[in-house]
Parts: structure tokens; C-alpha cells; sequence
């Protein structure tokens, strides 16, 4: 009788425990759901996210490339390609989220500092996040900052053209004009140039990208390696 009894108290404590803690679990989701709507979190609530969606991003972009960057053009184990892999998608989901956060600090902070945003202040928060972050020289960051500037290249010309300022580029990216096939022709007719003559002078992805193409299709001793094998 005793263990019965022992039993059913037991029974009743866990019930009642389990009753407790999903009633707190339910005031906490409750409180943080109100703090999350509450105007007055929203800058650093915003910072926060801006970091979670750095480094989701940042994976979600760097592990397709890398995984087929790597296993296309880069010798080792299997272990070792994964290693590699794994070691760019850190490094690329940690630097963007990294920088995400220093950017909407420093523009929240000069904002407040102001009592309004002006137009200086992105220019500052990318400069200093920039230096951080990005100002490193490996691989991964020389990449993303070789992508950015060939895309603030094309902003720039678009924006001196909204604004009135003749630009000879101006139309390059505007379907049916004259400008943007001698564009094309040109970056193609350069890059070709620096990779026959001054190939130490290109990014090493891309080096390798062009080798395969231009020059391991140059190289075979059967039919087997004709047909499949790059050399």
C-alpha cells in the first residue's frame, strides 16, 4: 500500500510538474513574442537579425559554390575537400553576418547621434564594417569584394545617367542599345589578354575556371580523356 500510494503522489507530482512548466513555458513565449513587437526593441532587435540573416545567407551562397568549386578544380581527399568546403561556408556565413551587425550598429548609433540618418552614414558603416571584416586578404574575402566592385561599377554609371551626368556607358545594361555589346567585347577582350599574358594578375578562381577551359582542353593521350577526362 505504501509503494502504491508512493506511486500515485509520484504520478500526481510529475503531472502537476509538467503542468507548471508548460504554463511558464507559455508566459515566456507570450513575453517574448510582446517584446518582440515592441517599438522600442526594434533597433537592436533588427541588429540581431540582421546578424542571423548574415550568416544564413552567407552559407546558403558559399556551400553550392564552394562545393562544386572544390570538387571540380581542387586535388585531395574526399575528407579534405568537405574540410575545405566547410571552412569557406564558415568563414563566408560568419564575415557577412559580422559585418551586417557592425553596418546597422554604426547606423543606428550615427542616427541617434544626428536625431536623423543622413547619406554619409552608410557610406561611413560600410567603410569601417568594410576595413573589419572584409579587410583581410584571403580568398573568400577577395572574392566577395571583387563581386561587389564590379556590380558598384555598373551602379555608379546608372546612377550618373539618372542624375543627368553623361556617362558613355550609360545604357550598357539596357536591352537593345548600341553601348552594351562594345562593352561586353571589351571585358572579354581583356580578361582574355591578362589570362594569355598576364595570368598572375587574375583572381585564382578564376585562373583555374579559364586554365580548365582553354587550356586543359589542349591536353589528352586517349580517347578516354578526350571524351571524360579533363587532361
Amino acid at each position: 500500500k505504501f509503494c502504491g500510494g508512493a506511486t500515485r503522489q509520484g504520478f500526481i507530482f510529475n503531472r502537476k510538474s509538467k503542468q507548471t512548466l508548460i504554463m511558464a513555458a507559455t508566459d515566456l513565449i507570450i513575453k517574448l513574442h510582446s517584446i518582440v513587437l515592441d517599438p522600442k526593441y526594434k533597433t537592436v532587435l533588427s541588429i540581431i537579425k540582421g546578424f542571423r540573416n548574415g550568416a544564413v545567407y552567407g552559407a546558403k551562397i558559399r556551400f553550392p559554390h564552394a562545393l562544386v568549386m572544390t570538387f571540380l578544380f581542387h586535388e585531395g581527399t574526399f575528407r579534405e575537400k568537405m574540410t575545405n568546403i566547410l571552412k569557406m561556408t564558415y568563414t563566408h556565413s560568419r564575415n557577412l553576418a559580422y559585418f551586417v551587425f557592425i553596418y546597422k550598429t554604426l547606423m543606428a548609433l550615427l542616427s541617434k547621434f544626428s536625431g536623423h540618418e543622413e547619406r554619409i552614414h552608410s557610406f561611413i558603416a560600410g567603410i569601417v564594417g568594410g576595413y573589419l571584416i572584409f579587410g583581410d586578404d584571403s580568398g573568400v574575402n577577395y572574392q566577395i569584394v571583387l563581386y561587389l566592385f564590379s556590380r558598384i561599377m555598373i551602379g555608379l554609371i546608372k546612377t550618373l545617367t539618372k542624375k543627368g551626368q553623361p556617362s558613355p556607358l550609360g545604357g550598357l545594361q539596357e536591352k537593345g542599345t548600341v553601348i552594351y555589346p562594345f562593352f561586353a567585347a571589351l571585358v572579354w577582350g581583356i580578361v582574355m589578354y591578362l589570362f594569355r599574358w598576364e595570368k598572375s594578375s587574375l583572381q585564382p578562381s578564376l585562373t583555374k575556371s579559364m586554365v580548365y577551359l582553354y587550356e586543359d582542353s589542349n591536353k589528352w593521350n586517349s580517347l578516354r580523356n578526350w571524351i571524360w577526362q579533363a587532361n
